[in-house]
């Protein structure tokens, strides 16, 4: 992974004493709420309904043991002893005080993390697939080209003012796990026919209230002119964006208001003032950051295999785990393991100081100290041996963090809602828990396959439900919480949004609602091996609403 520079080290310790002061004079009395409002939020500090919040970056979801440690300390010693991941692969604190906020962002400092641009009108963490650099169908490592991009877009002064917030996610695999295509700039790392490595760039998507796949600009951008096509993009954004309204400033309405085919020309014509400048990337500049994400050394590790079957043999719920857990390494001794942060009955994506402890132990002796964070609110040990996997589910399974459900339906994304959200209309969590715990039976969720649901607590959809296979929005009619829910979306390489399937339900029905959904898809599919998502672009909505509305779905 990126390692800090004098430079960098220097940035953000001034970064910190510039924002200590800041806490200083807001504590004093010496300015107020409003002067003080977009100087903590250039610090990643939003004030939520109870308290502040702290937003921690995690660039592309990468960090190595003693961050975590250093994560788990700042939970117990400034928080109530937890973290919540969430779906830009951040970890957020929901309860520091204010004037503890110096201090973490000085622990953070210590291990080469910070807190900027993890809010306000920038551009933000740059995400990226989180089997980078392990995955057995990648093309190359993305994480690099979202360090170069991290580096170009930290403080800079262009883009540090502009209409709209901007999230920028990189994947370097043909199965897109980063949901590029609804961000308002997704590149797909590929080769071209004469195998030199280049971007699709795809600009545009977004969900919040107007969701938006992101249109295909360019098939083949060579990889040198990552940055100044970027810079074109955004200096098209930052001269057209609407600045009146912040509903209509995001990129994607430009796009569409404008039009995809004048849109690009715009973007094409500038980059043709831009190409052949300092910002076409040397290839030694490329390959010093690269080196940054060499791969491990991973020994061969044949015994593996046999310790691997006669532990599943042994043990039916590590054979559980390992099934759905466990993903192809491109090397083929090794796994990705994912560390579901989706307990029955829990929240998803919390972690508890202890848990982020056991991770950075595992991490550091089986997993070649790498730990990734993914937009799914899990965690990634991205490189580790067969040989070890047993090692790994026993440690886990003494912290409650080995459950079999990577990709079931009880690994639910939710954003934090009504809970601690001062912008939700309804609450997401207890929705989420309520729902894990009707499909609690392992059985009965293996029977039901692959099934992505998505919680968000307002149109923001920071629970991603645009593109659920099950989707659900939290709303706010006459004074109650209600939920809406759509189907069929999808944030993959064959990304779709959701439809809205008819009128909201009450909290107390809308799992009844969720097992109805679920029940209709195992009645009408065609064979155990078809899935949810498969089942629903065969049939269309017709058969879920019908089981939802029944008679009063042939008039609507």
């Amino acid at each position: 992974m990126y390692r800090y520079d004098e430079f960098d080290h220097d940035f953000v310790r001034q970064r910190v004493a510039q924002y200590s002061d800041q806490v200083e004079r807001r504590l004093s009395g010496e300015i107020d709420e409003t002067a003080f409002k977009p100087l903590r939020l250039m610090n990643g500090v939003y004030l939520q309904l109870h308290a502040y919040m702290l937003r921690v970056a995690i660039p592309y979801g990468t960090l190595n043991s003693r961050q975590m440690r250093r994560l788990a300390r700042i939970a117990r010693d400034y928080d109530k002893g937890y973290g919540h991941f969430t779906t830009r692969q951040n970890i957020q604190y929901n309860w520091p005080k204010l004037s503890d906020t110096p201090a973490i962002l000085e622990e953070l400092a210590e291990v080469e993390m910070h807190a900027i641009q993890t809010s306000g009108n920038c551009i933000r963490n740059v995400s990226a697939d989180h089997f980078a650099g392990a995955a057995a169908d990648e093309v190359a490592d993305p994480r690099p080209y979202a360090e170069i991009l991290r580096q170009w877009s930290s403080n800079h002064p262009e883009y540090s003012f502009l209409p709209r917030k901007f999230k920028i996610a990189v994947t370097g695999a043909e199965r897109d796990r980063a949901a590029i295509q609804v961000h308002d700039i997704g590149l797909h790392l590929k080769r071209n026919e004469a195998g030199a490595l280049g971007f699709a760039v795809y600009v545009g998507g977004g969900q919040g209230r107007t969701p938006v796949i992101a249109k295909k600009i360019r098939d083949f951008l060579p990889e040198a002119d990552l940055l100044s096509y970027t810079t074109a993009i955004m200096r098209v954004y930052n001269l057209n964006g609407r600045r009146d309204n912040k509903y209509k400033a995001r990129i994607k309405i430009l796009v569409n208001e404008t039009g995809e085919e004048e849109f690009t020309r715009q973007v094409e014509a500038e980059w043709q003032k831009l190409k052949e400048t300092e910002l076409k990337l040397p290839q030694d500049d490329l390959q010093a950051i690269a080196d940054y994400f060499a791969p491990p050394s991973l020994q061969d590790r044949p015994e593996g295999w046999g310790l691997l079957a006669a532990a599943k043999k042994a043990d039916a719920g590590f054979a559980a785990w390992v099934h759905q857990n466990v993903t192809p390494h491109r090397h083929p001794d090794y796994g990705v393991v994912t560390i579901s942060l989706k307990p029955i009955g829990g929240i998803p994506g919390d972690a508890n100081d202890t848990q982020m402890e056991v991770v950075a132990d595992l991490a550091e002796k089986f997993g070649h100290d790498e730990i990734r964070v993914s937009h799914e609110q899990n965690l990634v040990l991205p490189h580790v041996a067969f040989a070890d996997l047993e090692h790994v589910y026993k440690a886990l399974l003494e912290v409650e963090l080995a459950t079999a459900n990577a990709g079931l339906v009880t690994d639910i994304i939710a954003c934090p809602g009504l809970d601690y959200c001062a912008l939700a209309n309804a609450r997401s969590i207890p929705v989420a828990q309520e729902i894990s715990e009707r499909f609690a039976s392992l059985e009965r969720q293996q029977e039901i396959g692959e099934l992505k649901i998505k919680i968000s607590g307002c149109i923001n959809a920071c629970g991603h439900h645009h593109v659920g296979h099950i989707g659900i929005l939290g709303v706010e009619k006459k004074g109650a919480e209600l939920y809406q829910i759509t189907l069929g979306g999808s944030g993959d390489e064959n990304t779709s949004i959701g439809q809205i399937i008819g009128r909201g339900f009450e909290p107390e029905k809308i799992t009844d609602a969720v097992e109805t959904i679920v029940e209709t898809y195992l009645g009408l599919r065609e064979n155990a091996d078809e899935t949810f998502l498969e089942a629903y672009r065969r049939v269309g909505p017709a058969p879920f609403k019908e089981a939802l509305y029944g008679e009063t779905s042939k008039a609507a």
